[in-house]
């Protein structure tokens, strides 16, 4: 029994008791949120949100109770690094380790037709799957071809392909490469390395905002410009 005193509180622990102390917790509140499901994970890896928890709690004492000290913090703190990095290291590692922490993908919604069995097994009311389907501005069940509740929390949706938005793509058509427009103008002020790197003079750029828009540089909220020099104001 003198082995478990790490279980129970004492006036002071040793090295090697923080250390199981932190190594038990781990393995424990691994297996707690795997039993409560990956609702209870918020769209956190399982490691991600046990590495959290813990760390949350482990600083959270010593710095609200001027009673315990900061050396059992500070190896617990150690300790639950190096299970997380050991953890994550296996889980590349182990495929048999990473199917069961991050469990495969549960189908929820298949060919237009809801699975129960899906639903019970991801621990989600039907009111739940509904909200994100309109998340995705999708009214009808039937439009969906398969909806799967990932390992982190979240729905992916696919939608049947006969209502998948039409693109040019689908008719082959030509389009422009993308074009990011660069801010020139934030808050009144001219950001003349974006404005040099469209070979662009702050000249240039005071007679073009007077003549086409007839206001001054200090009342524009913020102005872009692309690569065919098309420039857009937004005033305050």
């Amino acid at each position: 029994m003198s082995s478990l005193h790490f279980f129970h509180g004492q006036e002071a622990l040793s090295a090697v008791e923080w250390i199981l102390r932190s190594v038990v917790t781990f393995i424990f509140l691994l297996f707690a949120v795997k039993v409560m499901g990956s609702r209870a994970i918020s769209q956190l890896r399982l490691l991600d949100f046990i590495m959290a928890l813990m760390i949350g709690n482990i600083i959270a004492h010593p710095l609200s109770d001027h009673r315990i000290g900061l050396k059992g913090s500070v190896i617990s703190t150690i300790v639950i690094i190096i299970l997380y990095l050991i953890g994550i290291f296996l889980n590349l590692k182990w495929s048999w380790l990473r199917n069961t922490i991050d469990s495969s993908p549960i189908p929820l919604i298949k060919e237009g037709a809801i699975s129960y069995k899906g639903l019970k097994k991801a621990r989600i009311s039907i009111d739940l799957l509904l909200a994100e389907l309109r998340k995705e501005k999708v009214a009808d069940v039937k439009k969906v071809a398969l909806a799967l509740w990932e390992s982190d929390g979240k729905i992916s949706i696919f939608l049947d392909p006969q209502y998948e938005a039409i693109t040019p793509s689908t008719y082959q058509l030509h389009t422009e490469p993308f074009d990011l427009p660069k801010t020139i103008i934030k808050e009144g002020k001219i950001d003349f390395q974006a404005l040099k790197q469209m070979n662009k003079d702050e000249e240039w750029l005071i007679n073009t905002i007077k003549a086409k828009y007839k206001t001054e540089i200090s009342e524009i909220l913020l102005s872009t410009i692309d690569n065919k020099n098309n420039l857009q104001v937004f005033l305050y």
